[in-house]
């Protein structure tokens, strides 16, 4: 075989369905674990994946990936891009890090589960790999910040964050376990490698590897497209499989999955990528903002992915379209104000220039966070840092485990969506928060928010130095402003100046 061409015994080398004769097919193949979906066995050898690779293909193109990456990390080891880098690039890369790292790790135990238990041999083939791929992106990318833990503890939470109660690791843990760890194999194939990976992560990775190329930091770059391009490659697991439920009937199922997915997915992105895009990202280096992004590269190509396979919309996309312009502001406000319960140092992005371009970028700016802004400047000019740090905590939603906002301003939104199950009452940041719960219920029920958590007095003390201790963040890893409130000088200028005259 090895000196034909591999199309010609590629599908019978990868048809490895069998029928059993000691166990029965369920005892094999576990509905649970599987998918019940009802399809029988010859349904699913219809699957076929667009990425059609032999592990003697793709052990040599990981092997060039490998010796890639690493001889630029090190050749540009003794260049001090860390020391010299923005302190607001920094803090990209430490979010990034404690995010991501432990997270790739986690979707190869969601890989292995669709390798083993899936029904259809060419998905098996695939997460074969992607099972691969997953456990070599996290290992790089606990690699790669190990050497800057020495010169900044912060950068040890590319390994910590996981293990950790801190409020925005507790909301990434609700979604992953949920898409990732709690699902049979078709699920986590539509949820994580379509909806997540195919939506939101394949392009997110092509965006901050040119971030970072601008930034100037080549490694933490070619890191970033080592991992995107394999992430092209597993992230179409789901793709067939979505064909094959709508084509045998199962249309509602798989876009329920999807919808879910969706929605959690764009609550991370709008707490992580958000603000670092419009915030953190040294002006000059600022290709187009978070929404530019987004419209160009989620919506559209999601759209066309969507329809491509014949699923809807969300029903919530009205909804999604209009909380690109908002919700990351929000976010980003909250996690700046919130800053001592961080891993990383938030950059304020609000000099004169960045409102100027948040102005242009999103009308109406000036009027509604910018106002929120304006007050803590006030603060920081005057020298009460006492009020520019917060006393109690937000309100989280318990679905999506991140705070519940609403744009400020004259047309100020914030809403609450409660619902009341088994005579606990929940609350929810939106109506698809909402809808997601009661779309399994029993799922979800029980687990406590951070702020739920607080108040019925699991930390302790009750105030911000217990909530530091709870969520694992120790002296030199607290957050704080990433510029060391260098921005307020040209706010305090202007002050003089307008005295003066």
């Amino acid at each position: 075989m090895a000196v034909l061409n591999r199309m010609d015994w590629y599908e019978l080398a990868r048809t490895t369905n069998w029928t059993p004769s000691y166990v029965t097919e369920d005892e094999l193949f576990p509905p649970k674990l599987s998918g019940d979906f009802g399809l029988p066995q010859d349904a699913w050898e219809k699957y076929d994946e667009p990425y059609k690779q032999t592990y003697p293909e793709y052990v040599k193109v990981q092997r060039d990936k490998d010796a890639g990456a690493y001889s630029v990390k090190a050749a540009l080891e003794r260049s001090r891009i860390f020391e010299n880098a923005d302190p607001g690039w920094k803090s990209v890369m430490k979010a990034h890090y404690g995010a991501i790292a432990r997270g790739e790790y986690a979707a190869a135990s969601a890989e292995a589960r669709m390798m083993r238990f899936s029904k259809a041999p060419g998905m098996r083939n695939m997460s074969t790999l992607g099972c691969l791929d997953e456990i070599r992106h996290g290992q790089m990318q606990l690699y790669f910040p190990h050497e800057h833990v020495s010169k900044d503890r912060q950068m040890d939470w590319a390994f910590k964050a996981y293990d950790t109660n801190e409020w925005a690791m507790i909301a990434a843990r609700h979604f992953f376990d949920d898409i990732m760890m709690t699902r049979d194999a078709i699920s986590v194939s539509i949820m994580l490698t379509f909806s997540f990976e195919t939506g939101f992560t394949n392009m997110q990775f092509l965006g901050l590897a040119a971030d970072a190329a601008e930034a100037g930091d080549h490694t933490f770059a070619n890191l970033i497209s080592s991992i995107q391009t394999d992430e092209s490659r597993h992230a179409q697991i789901g793709g067939p499989a979505l064909k094959l439920l709508i084509e045998n009937g199962h249309k509602a199922e798989a876009q329920k999955r999807v919808d879910i997915a969706v929605w959690g997915a764009w609550k991370l992105f709008s707490v992580l990528t958000g603000p670092i895009m419009d915030y953190y990202t040294p002006l000059e280096h600022r290709k187009q903002s978070f929404k530019e992004f987004m419209e160009e590269w989620i919506v559209a190509q999601f759209e066309r992915a969507l329809t491509d396979m014949g699923l809807d919309l969300p029903w919530y996309w009205d909804i999604f379209l209009k909380d690109i312009a908002q919700t990351h502001h929000g976010m980003h406000l909250g996690a700046y104000y919130w800053r001592p319960t961080l891993w990383w140092n938030p950059a304020a992005g609000i000099t004169p220039d960045e409102r100027a371009w948040l102005e242009e970028k999103y009308p109406g700016w000036n009027d509604t966070w910018g106002q929120c802004w304006d007050v803590f400047i006030d603060n920081v000019v005057d020298g009460n840092m006492a009020k520019a740090y917060p006393e109690t905590l937000p309100y989280v939603c318990n679905m999506c485990q991140l705070p519940i906002l609403g744009t400020p301003g004259k047309g100020w939104n914030v809403k609450d969506y409660p619902l009341e199950y088994n005579g606990r009452l929940y609350h929810f940041g939106s109506e698809v928060d909402r809808w997601v719960f009661q779309q399994e219920p029993e799922r979800y029920a029980g687990h406590l928010s951070i702020v739920d958590r607080f108040l019925a007095g699991m930390i302790q003390p009750m105030d911000l130095g217990g909530a530091l201790q709870y969520m694992g963040l120790a002296p030199g890893e607290i957050g704080d402003d990433a510029h060391n409130y260098a921005w307020a000088e040209v706010y305090r200028a202007m002050r003089a100046a307008k005295k003066a005259s």
